[in-house]
């Protein structure tokens, strides 16, 4: 008998300690898929223990036809899903003011995603039929391009092109026709295509190269110092600035110099950062001065996306509540 086997019949018979050796290599991923769709760490988490609770619950309905890591992606998935629907529509972001953006886009609620969380996390060799590699996948552009498709369009890409799961299984996880999953796939990849940077773009630097490390170092100086144009000088030609869930844009050296004067002299003080890793790119906890103090609180946070040895996207995000999940402190 296999130790699977032996540790599925204790978990039948209520062994916990079974259970999370059944279920324990798959935690990871799993969070990991939950954060693909629905573009949030906190969320993604919630929808992980629903997930466990739920597989736990029905462990006497899995028969086994499918691999076990199937059966909680089958779970994951549709909670997800279900998660999306009962969310409803996202309350409208607070009008923001400003210089006039380049362009309005449709708000998407995103969070950024740890990289620490990513630690572990096993690199399954995609199917024949995946388009993304596990970096491209986990992304900030990715998951950004995923939040403005419909739920279950966002669900066949990830199973289909970020997972590799074949189309029938693909289906049988979301108790539909391959047919259907073959349509949706070929509009969301139509929809993602016309979204996402071009694939020819010169590549990043390595992840925690010297090169990195120097590039994002000198927008840190520039960045606490006020230094706009030091900050501006590292961007591409056609670099973007983008604040989701708020629909402004901004792109280029004269639209982005412009709103970062005017977000300085609504601060009134420089930013302080400390520097962190999101979603495989470079990030910042940002901390604003209190009036009259000597401390600093949470302010938001920035990721950076690279492009040979400039910056081509900076991506700033409000959201406070996920510090904790990058280790990093409400209060300097």
């Amino acid at each position: 008998m296999l130790v699977t086997e032996r540790a599925l019949a204790r978990a039948r018979m209520g062994d916990g300690d079974a259970f999370r050796e059944l279920t324990d290599p798959y935690r990871r991923e799993l969070q990991l898929h939950c954060y693909r769709i629905l573009g949030s760490v906190q969320d993604a988490e919630d929808m992980l223990q629903e997930t466990l609770l739920a597989a736990w619950r029905g462990l006497e309905r899995f028969e086994g036809r499918a691999s076990l890591r199937a059966w909680l992606y089958r779970i994951a998935t549709n909670r997800c899903l279900n998660a999306l629907r009962d969310k409803g529509r996202r309350p409208e972001p607070a009008p923001m003011v400003g210089p006039d953006p380049t362009r309005l886009a449709e708000p998407i609620w995103l969070e950024p995603y740890p990289d620490v969380l990513l630690e572990g996390v096993p690199d399954h060799a995609p199917g024949p039929e995946a388009r993304y590699d596990t970096k491209e996948s986990i992304e900030l552009a990715f998951i950004a391009g995923l939040q403005g498709l419909p739920p279950h369009q966002r669900a066949v890409v990830v199973l289909r092109d970020v997972l590799g799961f074949p189309a029938a299984q693909a289906a049988d996880i979301l108790d539909t026709s391959q047919a259907s999953v073959k349509g949706a796939l070929q509009r969301a990849r139509a929809t993602l295509q016309a979204r996402l940077p071009a694939g020819d773009r010169e590549r990043a630097p390595r992840p925690n190269s010297p090169h990195e490390r120097e590039l994002v170092g000198r927008f840190a100086e520039a960045i606490e110092s006020g230094d706009i144009d030091g900050v501006v000088a590292l961007l591409t030609d056609d670099a973007w600035l983008t604040m989701p869930p708020q629909p402004h844009q901004y792109q280029g050296h004269a639209a982005i110099a412009s709103f970062l004067d005017h977000r300085a002299r609504l601060h009134g003080a420089p930013l302080r950062v400390v520097a962190t890793r999101a979603n495989t790119q470079p990030a910042f906890g940002c901390y604003l001065q209190l009036p009259h103090r000597q401390i600093t609180r949470a302010y938001g946070m920035l990721v950076l996306t690279l492009q040979g040895n400039r910056i081509s996207v900076v991506t700033w995000l409000s959201d406070t509540a996920v510090f904790p999940h990058f280790g990093l402190p409400r209060t300097l």
